[in-house]
């Protein structure tokens, strides 16, 4: 039987990660490695100077003190006596579109699943409070049946965003590319009760590059979007002029 390791941001009481391990319960042996609160924002980042530790919940879930890059981590390379065939993670409380998927813990987690080896879809339910884990549920059921009769390369990252709406609304499934957003907004600046300056992140940008082909629009118009994405950031249409452009030492 196959073997998917489930993780996500929001920690492991998340609503979407109980959907999704639901969903794939059917398909393989689930391991759930989730962090032990929500994570969101925490990008791929790895905790390096201070040990994890790894607890069981009441339903068997997983939770460990750290990242969703440490939880897949530590779960791939010290937990799991057989490697998963593939990793999920989500289903992510929020969106990640866009310039979102530079921050965010849930395609992280999928990323360090394919820095590891193996193929990995990061699932969104795309609402400001989205409650329709049902629909994107669905939906994973539906990519999983497409994988087990035609599988994917092991290299594939798969961003999924799933409209926040009953799933029969859903109006079908496109192939997109990463839409971008305008700048984040200023940061708010407060005091603390004892009159030091803290300081919030401010929400981020909206839509600017947001057209026909991007995720943002496959959203707006009720559609799932799925997007390939990669780790290699090398911008190689530019080696050539950088390589003109360097100083001789």
């Amino acid at each position: 039987m196959k073997s998917i390791l489930i993780s996500n941001d929001d920690g492991y009481l998340a609503p979407g990660l109980a959907a999704l391990a639901e969903a794939c319960a059917g398909f393989a042996r689930i391991t759930v490695v989730a962090p032990d609160r929500n994570r969101s924002g925490a990008s791929n980042s790895l905790t390096l100077e201070m040990p994890m530790r790894v607890r069981t919940a009441d339903n068997g879930f997983l939770f460990v003190d750290g990242t969703p890059t440490d939880c897949v981590h530590v779960a791939i390379t010290g937990l799991m006596d057989i490697a998963p065939d593939m990793v999920i993670a989500g289903i992510n409380s929020g969106a990640n579109l866009g310039d979102d998927v530079l921050y965010s813990g849930t395609v992280a987690a999928a990323t360090e699943g394919r820095f590891l080896g193996y193929p990995a879809i990061a699932v969104s339910l795309a609402g400001r409070n989205p409650s329709h884990y049902d629909s994107a549920a669905r939906v994973v059921t539906a990519l999983l049946e497409r994988l087990e009769s035609d599988p994917l390369p092991g290299d594939t990252i798969l961003n999924v965003n799933v409209p926040d709406i009953p799933f029969d609304e859903i109006r079908g499934i496109r192939a997109t590319r990463l839409g971008h957003r305008h700048k984040s907004e200023p940061v708010i600046k407060s005091t603390d009760p004892l009159g030091r300056e803290i300081y919030w992140v401010g929400p981020p940008g909206g839509e600017q590059d947001a057209g026909d082909g991007t995720d943002f629009h496959a959203i707006r118009n009720h559609h799932v979007s799925v997007t390939p994405i990669r780790v290699d950031l090398t911008r190689a249409d530019q080696i050539h002029q950088i390589t003109e452009w360097l100083p001789t030492l």
